[in-house]
C-alpha cells in the first residue's frame, strides 16, 4: 500500500464549472488520488458563484479571473500570469503543507511559478503536459514576439520537470526534444468507462454527420460544409449536425449558406448532455477536422456507442493515434473538401460492420487504456519522488 501523501493538483480550470478535456482529466486524477488514500487539494481559479464540492478534495481558488480566452478563442496573457502569481503565493505561504504538487504545463508559466515557490523544499514536483507545441505553433498562435517567448518558456519548463507526464506518443517525443532530462510517463490513454453503455450498431437513416466541439480556428469547423457537399454527390440524403459554438461559428454559417446547405446542416449550438449523447449515438460518423489535439477524447466517446470517426491528418493532431483505418474510422489526408468528403463516404458506406468493429475496438482498449491507469502511473511516480 502506498504511504499517505499530501498532493496538490494545480490547474486553472475545474470540471464541470469549466468544460474541456483537461478539466475532466484533472478532476478524475484528483478523485483517483483520493480513492488511493491520499490527501488532495485542487488549486484553481474562481469559476463559481456557490462553493464547489468534490468529495474528498479541498478546492482553493488562487486567482479570480472568470475568462481565460479572448473573442477569437485565444488564451490571454493576463489571467495566465495572475493565476501563476496566485499559485506561487499560495505555495510560498504553505511551504511544507504538500508532499507533492502535480501542475499542468498549460500554460508553462505555471511550472515556473511552482518551481520558484518550492525552491529549497523537499516537495516533489510532477508536470503534466496536455500538449507540447512546436516553436512555430506558438508564433502562429500568439504572434512573433509573444510566441517566441512562449516557446522559450516551454523549453525551460521541460528542463525544470523532474517528473513529466503526457498522454500521446507525439507529445512524448516532443518532450524529449524539448530538453526533458528524465523519461516521461506516457499514459496508456484517458478513457473513462461509464459501465455498460448500450451501443447503436444498427444503421440509422438518413445518415447524419456529427461534429462536437468549440468553433475555434484550430478545430477548422468551417471545413465541414464543403466536405459534406462533396460527400452528398455520392450519398444524396446525407445530413449533418454541427454542435457547439465559438468565434468561428459565423464562418461556418457563411459556408453553409454559400453552398446552399441550410436545409441539410443543423447548427444547434450548445445543447443538453442528453441531446448530445443521442446525436453521437445515432450519427453515421463523427467528423473532427481539427489540426491540433493533445489526445482526442471524442474519438473514444464516439466508439463507445459504435460510431466511427473521420479525422484529418495534421502535424499537431495526436488524436490520429487513436484511429485504426477501417477498424474504428478513417484518417483523411487533409481537411480539404475532397479528402474529408471521400473519407466520410467511405465510413458511411461501410455501414453496420464498421459500427460493430468500432465498438469492438472500444471494448478492447477500454480495459487497459483508462484514465484510472493513467492516474495510477502518474501517482506512482509522484509518491516515489515524494518518499525518496
Amino acid at each position: 500500500m502506498d504511504p499517505h501523501v499530501r498532493i496538490a493538483i494545480a490547474y486553472d480550470s475545474l470540471f464541470p464549472w469549466s468544460k474541456g478535456g483537461g478539466e475532466r482529466q484533472y478532476r478524475r486524477f484528483a478523485e483517483e488520488f483520493v480513492a488511493a488514500g491520499h490527501e488532495v487539494t485542487y488549486l484553481t481559479r474562481l469559476q463559481w458563484d456557490e462553493p464547489p464540492v468534490v468529495e474528498g478534495v479541498e478546492i482553493i481558488a488562487v486567482s479570480t479571473d472568470r475568462e481565460l480566452y479572448d473573442a477569437n478563442g485565444v488564451r490571454t496573457l493576463g489571467p495566465a500570469l495572475r493565476y501563476a502569481k496566485g499559485l506561487a503565493q499560495h505555495l510560498r505561504a504553505h511551504r511544507g503543507r504538500y508532499d507533492a504538487v502535480l501542475v499542468a504545463a498549460l500554460p508553462t508559466t505555471n511550472v515556473l511559478a511552482v518551481r520558484a515557490a518550492l525552491l529549497g523544499t523537499k516537495t516533489a514536483l510532477g508536470v503534466d503536459w496536455l500538449e507540447v507545441w512546436r516553436p512555430s505553433q506558438f508564433r502562429e498562435y500568439s504572434g512573433f514576439a509573444i510566441g517566441t517567448v512562449a516557446s522559450v518558456l516551454q523549453w525551460t519548463a521541460a528542463k525544470l520537470s523532474p517528473v513529466a507526464s503526457c498522454h500521446s506518443q507525439m507529445n512524448g517525443r516532443r518532450l524529449k526534444r524539448s530538453g526533458l532530462r528524465s523519461e516521461p510517463v506516457v499514459s496508456p490513454g484517458l478513457i473513462d468507462p461509464k459501465g455498460d453503455i448500450e451501443p447503436q450498431l444498427a444503421v440509422t437513416t438518413p445518415p447524419n454527420v456529427v461534429y462536437v466541439g468549440r468553433h475555434i480556428q484550430d478545430k477548422r469547423v468551417e471545413a465541414l460544409p464543403a466536405a459534406i457537399a462533396h460527400a452528398r454527390k455520392q450519398i444524396p440524403d446525407l445530413t449533418a449536425t454541427i454542435f457547439g459554438e465559438g468565434p468561428s461559428r459565423a464562418a461556418v454559417e457563411a459556408e453553409i449558406d454559400r453552398l446552399g446547405l441550410r436545409d441539410v446542416v443543423r447548427t444547434p449550438g450548445f445543447v443538453s448532455q442528453e441531446e448530445l449523447d443521442q446525436g453521437i449515438r445515432t450519427a453515421a460518423v463523427l467528423v473532427n477536422p481539427s489540426q491540433r489535439e493533445g489526445y482526442g477524447l471524442v474519438v473514444v466517446e464516439a466508439a463507445a456507442v459504435g460510431t466511427p470517426v473521420v479525422l484529418a491528418d495534421a502535424e499537431d493532431n495526436a488524436s490520429v493515434e487513436l484511429v485504426e483505418n477501417g477498424v474504428n474510422g478513417q484518417v483523411a489526408p487533409s481537411a480539404g473538401a475532397a479528402d474529408l468528403g471521400e473519407a466520410i463516404v467511405s465510413v458511411v458506406s461501410a455501414g453496420e460492420p464498421l459500427r460493430k468493429s468500432t465498438h469492438d475496438w472500444y471494448l478492447r482498449v477500454s480495459k487497459t487504456n483508462t484514465i484510472q491507469a493513467a492516474a495510477r502511473q502518474v501517482l506512482d511516480r509522484l509518491v516515489q519522488a515524494a518518499t525518496r
